[in-house]
């Protein structure tokens, strides 16, 4: 929970969803019992097609994230279980207070009022190249950061 505009606290919901599908049953739950001001979600395993399934079943809240997916699909027939993706879900009556500042395939950055959020999704250690892609994500975190030194930074 963060305070933002005085007294208003926001309800922040991390969550790997193991599939959009399997996941999004958690967060139907979440939304009747506590109605979260935000999700902040890995591994929903979309392709750039079906992102769209955020915004049409999550009626309440619009959605800021990319998929991992891109590259396979380029390539070809998908093959292979899916894998990674980011997304946030923002309550819709914070949309006035909310900027979008970046995104990529494994971490997405919101502004809210003045709170960087910036949620991240790291390679497991069985992939080849973990430590390149963690020191690049890291270096690209930490430039964002330097660009928004005013905000509160959440990772």
């Amino acid at each position: 929970m963060m305070a933002v505009d005085g007294d208003k606290i926001l309800n922040i919901v991390c969550y790997n969803m193991h599939g959009f599908h399997q996941g999004r049953v958690a967060i139907d739950d979440l939304i009747h019992s506590h109605n979260p001001d935000m999700f902040v979600l890995q591994e929903h395993w979309l392709t750039p097609a079906n992102l769209y399934l955020f915004d049409s079943h999550f009626e309440g809240y619009f959605s800021f994230g990319s998929t991992a997916m891109s590259k396979v699909v380029e390539s070809g027939m998908l093959r292979g279980r899916p894998f990674g993706g980011v997304m946030i879900l923002v309550r819709n009556d914070l949309r006035d207070i909310t900027k979008t500042v970046y995104c990529e395939e494994r971490f997405a950055i919101i502004r809210i009022a003045n709170y960087l959020i910036i949620n991240v999704y790291f390679p497991c250690t069985s992939s080849s190249d973990r430590q390149l892609i963690c020191d690049e994500m890291i270096h690209a975190i930490s430039t964002w950061c330097d660009d928004y030194q005013e905000c509160e930074i959440l990772l």
